[in-house]
């Protein structure tokens, strides 16, 4: 039933590129972006450029991966992600040219030129891969990109979240891409009550691998506008686990319908994609305005054949501001700010 509470005093309805519902993300002229043999020699010629200087892939400059025309593409992609639909997929590299550290080297290249990448992890990994590793659920070590498991929409802690597909599984793992913005739009239209439980802080507790993070919890909203700018930030099992906690607040009824709500919507067909990365695609999305989620999927028995997507966080320097109830968790609210990610733990 649509709620008849007056929805005058939300910010919005946001009208703007990333405000896309469903299939409309398909027909955008920034969402694929088709690479030609003139960009696949220059990659190539930065890879050797870059493999004559050795160093670790994680220590490379833009510099040691020049790329002069295939820059330009990559700096109108990051512009769009932060002023156009939220996402984008490159497609035209072939994974079988190259080994698995070459493209390692190539996808820092790439991604270095969206943004700056930031740990991922308490070992401080910035090229992290998702693949099933066998965790156990209840395993410390766990986490759901390292597992087979459906997951639940969600987003990164990253301005920019980057995939780069090196092997599919043989069924299943497709992605589903969502509009945070179309959602908040929904909402404030629907259930504008609930829209504002959204707009409060929820508690998050700490994740188990963020082991170098002093603080337990976090606060922050899932839905917010800080002047004028959107963002939406969300990762339900975290606030799950800390309403689960007796040292922090339980969710309100309110808080829950909120929740449930938003899933549902997400969840709607009508308002989200499907797509399922081949080998050689990479997948960029802008957490502020996107949420993804994770089929599960069946692997192959050949461990040289198993799902393996390589992952980069990224903090980009044509940011939005936030909201200063995200800097527990994000550090910098400022615009363009190097910000998100785990702090590495001391040795």
């Amino acid at each position: 039933m649509t709620s008849v509470t007056n929805p005058a005093d939300l910010p919005g309805p946001f009208e703007i590129a990333a405000a896309w519902r469903g299939t409309e993300l398909f027909d955008r002229k920034d969402w694929v972006v088709e690479l030609h043999r003139e960009h696949l020699d220059e990659i190539d010629a930065a890879l050797h450029h870059a493999e004559s200087l050795g160093g670790d892939v994680e220590a490379a400059t833009i510099d040691d991966f020049p790329l002069p025309r295939l820059s330009d593409v990559l700096h109108a992609i990051q512009d769009r992600l932060e002023h156009g639909s939220g996402a984008c997929l490159i497609r035209g590299l072939s994974v079988d040219r190259y080994t698995e550290s070459q493209l390692r080297r190539i996808f820092w290249g790439l991604a270095t030129r969206i943004g700056t990448p930031v740990s991922q992890s308490a070992a401080g990994e910035r090229i992290f891969s998702v693949r099933d590793e066998g965790w156990k659920e209840k395993q410390p070590q766990a986490r759901g990109p390292n597992t087979r498991k459906r997951l639940s929409f969600h987003t990164d802690r990253c301005d920019v979240i980057a995939f780069l597909c090196l092997k599919q599984a043989i069924s299943g793992g497709a992605n589903q891409l969502v509009s945070s913005v179309a959602l908040y739009n929904e909402m404030r239209s629907r259930w504008p009550e609930s829209l504002r439980a959204l707009m409060q802080s929820f508690w998050y507790m700490r994740h188990t691998v963020d082991v170098a993070n002093p603080r337990p919890y976090c606060q922050q909203p899932i839905f917010s506008c800080h002047e004028g700018h959107f963002a939406a930030s969300y990762l339900r099992v975290l606030i799950d686990r800390a309403a689960a906690m007796p040292s922090a607040p339980d969710l309100s009824d309110q808080q829950l319908e909120a929740l449930d709500r938003l899933e549902s919507l997400a969840a709607d067909p009508a308002f989200h994609v499907t797509i399922r990365q081949e080998p050689g695609d990479l997948l960029l999305l802008n957490n502020w305005t996107t949420f993804h989620r994770r089929d599960e999927f069946a692997d192959s028995t050949d461990a040289e054949q198993r799902r393996h997507i390589l992952r980069i966080w990224l903090a980009v320097p044509n940011s939005r501001p936030l909201d200063p109830r995200f800097a527990d968790n994000y550090g910098s609210t400022a615009a363009g700010a190097v910000r998100g990610g785990m702090s590495p733990a001391s040795e």
